[in-house]
């Protein structure tokens, strides 16, 4: 089982301070293929300074096995955020874990993007990757401090992440190979996590 968690870390991002009371976090919608009902649980740490995903099937694969639309799998969550008064924020850094196994000529490709209800959703960050590859994967994507998407002050705005996971079988032979990319884990070592940055409102 994977964990998509969103963490506050200490200090924030560069030159900004987390609010000093507690925020919480509301998920008001889990959709996609590879998030289906009752396959991803959500849970609010005690601290309210983070939440996690757990997925049990978010996988794309290709090959012996795989249904035709299996090449691509998405998660679409739909968030509230409850954050104390005078503050807002946007998000610096996001990592992404999971594992693959592409055979040689298939290949594997995390996308993700996020944004606030109503406003341009932020560019898609792509990671690739080639066959042969069976292996843990990790990407990281980093925003500028000067081009962070801050939520906007005195508003109540919902915050839409969107990730997908695809496989191409390229020059494989799937009628006797399976690859696959997936964010899904049995030990839940498998983290997506989304750093804050912080500021305070005028």
């Amino acid at each position: 089982m994977a964990a998509a968690v969103i963490v506050i870390p200490p200090g924030g991002a560069p030159n900004t301070t987390p609010p000093p009371d507690h925020m919480t976090i509301d998920v008001v919608t889990v959709n996609g293929s590879g998030c289906p009902a009752g396959t991803a649980a959500v849970a609010v740490s005690p601290d309210n300074k983070a939440f996690t995903v757990t997925y049990s099937q978010f996988m794309a694969q290709v090959g012996v096995g795989a249904l035709p639309t299996d090449f691509r799998k998405n998660c679409q969550l739909n968030l509230r955020l409850n954050i104390p008064q005078g503050f807002t924020y946007g998000i610096a850094q996001t990592d992404y874990r999971g594992f693959a196994h592409l055979e040689q000529g298939a290949s594997g490709l995390e996308r993700a993007n996020y944004y606030f209800q109503g406003m341009s959703p932020t560019a898609y960050r792509s990671h690739s990757y080639a066959g042969p590859f069976s292996d843990d994967w990790q990407a990281t994507d980093t925003t500028e401090l000067a081009a962070i998407v801050y939520h906007p002050c005195g508003e109540q705005r919902l915050f839409n992440i969107n990730t997908e996971l695809r496989v191409s079988a390229g020059s494989s032979d799937t009628t006797k190979t399976t690859s696959f990319m997936s964010m899904d884990s049995t030990d839940g070592s498998v983290e997506t996590t989304y750093h804050f940055a912080w500021k305070t409102c005028p």
